[in-house]
């Protein structure tokens, strides 16, 4: 339990630095190591339905879109899907592209009533390089964690 305590406690530090709204905030490689020790841990992935399946999926993850594909508009229903598909009790790490929409969503948890919910830096994809592309400056993918493409 050491190592997942010094782990969660360093997302902590992050989250209370930054002032953010959730329990913590953790690299794509945390998240990961919080999935084997944690039993019960979650990774809600919030991309869109085309990011899953044109960009990958995290074997395991509970899919439920923040916003909406096509239009992105803010999926009205996603409070109530997390709650039907998480233990609201469970620890629960939030993933989108980057970052920006995963933290929406861990703020949007915390509202609802979730109270272990921690925000996956970085995302899926990373940030842009200089060329403008992702995938390539650090993310889920580009950190060697398990992913797999339609």
């Amino acid at each position: 339990m050491g190592r997942l305590s010094d782990i969660l406690n360093l997302a902590q530090k992050r989250a209370t630095d930054k002032k953010l709204p959730y329990e913590g905030a953790l690299t794509p490689a945390e998240a990961w190591e919080v999935l084997q020790l944690a039993p019960g841990a979650r990774i809600v992935d919030v991309r869109t339905r085309a990011e899953w399946d044109w960009v990958g999926r995290i074997p395991g993850a509970v899919e439920i879109e923040w916003l909406t594909y096509p239009g992105s508009h803010p999926n009205p229903h996603f409070t109530t899907q997390l709650k039907h598909q998480v233990d609201p009790e469970s620890l629960v790490m939030f993933i989108c592209r980057s970052g920006v929409r995963s933290h929406s969503a861990a703020a949007a948890a915390i509202e609802a009533g979730f109270r272990d919910t921690y925000n996956i830096l970085e995302g899926f994809e990373g940030d842009r390089d200089a060329n403008g592309q992702r995938g390539r400056v650090g993310g889920w993918r580009h950190a060697g964690l398990p992913w797999q493409q339609s």
